[in-house]
């Protein structure tokens, strides 16, 4: 389903609704369902983030999304605001990241808890000093595309957090999980959902 920007995904100390508790009362009035109802997230958004977020209605179907998303064989393509150009304009980015206490860090591989963070870019856009990507994620860590594009000279724009020269109006940032694209878990057929259009493109 869609996320929009904004929007916590599941529960935090804000104590703010979330998109699970949205889609888990939707599915109790919609299938009429008594008492709780499962839900399982397979894979999370930055509350700043818009985009394709994916729900498991049953456990078996989540462990099996799951492990597809662990073993890298669903495809994940995201859209990016940036500042600045990449260059080159298309290419890939390898990097080693590490949490730290307010966000992720760029380290040396040889870092004590650095885990490679990969994906692939290009450019679909420059317009003045900004550009548009489209971004394949080839693992899924903690806010990895902010801090490997953030790396390289090009924060996503609004996010100051990561480097950004100032926020947005709404606070958000300029970055939209487009598209997954994976195995049904009881079916033999593929999956391709899309979020709609940004409005800042």
């Amino acid at each position: 389903m869609y996320k929009p920007a904004g929007i916590l995904v599941q529960g935090n100390i804000s104590g703010d609704i979330t998109l699970l508790d949205i889609t888990k009362e939707y599915i109790k009035k919609r299938y009429g369902k008594p008492g709780r109802v499962f839900l399982g997230l397979v894979h999370r958004l930055d509350r700043p983030v818009s985009g394709v977020v994916l729900f498991a209605r049953t456990s078996k179907a989540a462990s099996r999304i799951s492990e597809q998303f662990r073993s890298r064989g669903v495809t994940k393509i995201y859209w990016a605001l940036v500042h600045g150009k990449m260059n080159p304009g298309e290419g890939l980015l390898v990097s080693y990241l590490k949490k730290g206490e307010k966000r992720v860090q760029v380290v040396d591989k040889e870092a004590p808890d650095a885990r490679e963070a990969v994906l692939s870019y290009k450019t679909l856009a420059v317009k003045g000093d900004q550009s548009r990507l489209e971004i394949s994620l080839h693992t899924g860590r903690k806010h990895q595309i902010r801090a490997q594009l953030a790396a390289v000279g090009c924060p996503v724009v609004g996010d100051v957090r990561y480097g950004a020269p100032y926020t947005t109006q709404d606070k958000t940032i300029r970055l939209l999980a487009r598209s997954l694209t994976f195995k049904h878990p009881t079916r033999n057929e593929t999956i391709h959902i899309e979020a709609p259009d940004p409005d800042w493109l």
